[in-house]
C-alpha cells in the first residue's frame, strides 16, 4: 500500500467508498444520489488536496484536505483496522503542519475513538444544525505540541 496525490479517475471510485461508508451509517438520512457524490467528489479535486491509499487493485482510503480542514477521511470497509487510516492522518498532519480542524458525527464512535487515539482533541459539540444531515456533529482540532 502506498499513498499517493488523487488523480481525476480516482473520483469515481472515492464517490462510491465515500457512498459505501455512508451507506453503514443507518443513523443520517441519504440526501445525495450517487451521481451527485460524484459531483461533489470531481469538484474538491479542482481546489482541494487528495490524497489516496492505494495499491495494484485501486484505492483503499482517501483523504481530502482543505487549507484548514481535513473534510473527508475514509477507508474501505473492509481496510479499516490495517494502519490505512492512520498513515493518511500522519500525511494530513505533515501537510498541514500548522495544524487543521474536522467535522465528525458525534454517533460515529469508531471514528471519534482514532481521531483522539491519534491525538486530536475535541473543541465542541453542537446539535447538527449546522451539517446538512441535521445530525449532532463533533469538532476535533490538530496542533503541533
Amino acid at each position: 500500500m502506498r499513498l499517493r496525490r488523487g488523480e481525476p479517475e480516482d473520483v469515481a471510485p472515492i464517490a462510491r467508498m465515500m457512498r459505501s461508508t455512508y451507506d453503514r451509517m443507518t443513523y443520517i438520512p441519504r440526501l445525495h444520489t450517487p451521481e451527485e457524490d460524484l459531483a461533489y467528489i470531481a469538484g474538491l479535486f479542482a481546489d482541494h488536496e487528495v490524497w489516496v491509499a492505494g495499491d495494484g487493485d485501486g484505492v483503499l482510503g482517501f483523504a481530502l484536505l482543505s487549507a484548514d480542514q481535513l473534510l473527508q477521511l475514509h477507508v474501505s470497509p473492509d481496510e479499516q483496522n490495517k494502519g490505512i487510516g492512520g498513515r493518511l492522518l500522519a500525511r494530513a498532519k505533515e501537510r498541514r503542519p500548522d495544524g487543521f480542524s474536522l467535522w465528525v458525527f458525534q454517533k460515529n464512535e469508531g471514528a471519534r475513538r482514532f481521531y483522539e487515539r491519534h491525538g486530536l482533541g475535541l473543541v465542541r459539540v453542537t446539535d447538527g444544525q449546522g451539517n446538512e444531515e441535521n445530525e449532532p456533529d463533533a469538532q476535533y482540532e490538530w496542533r503541533p505540541l
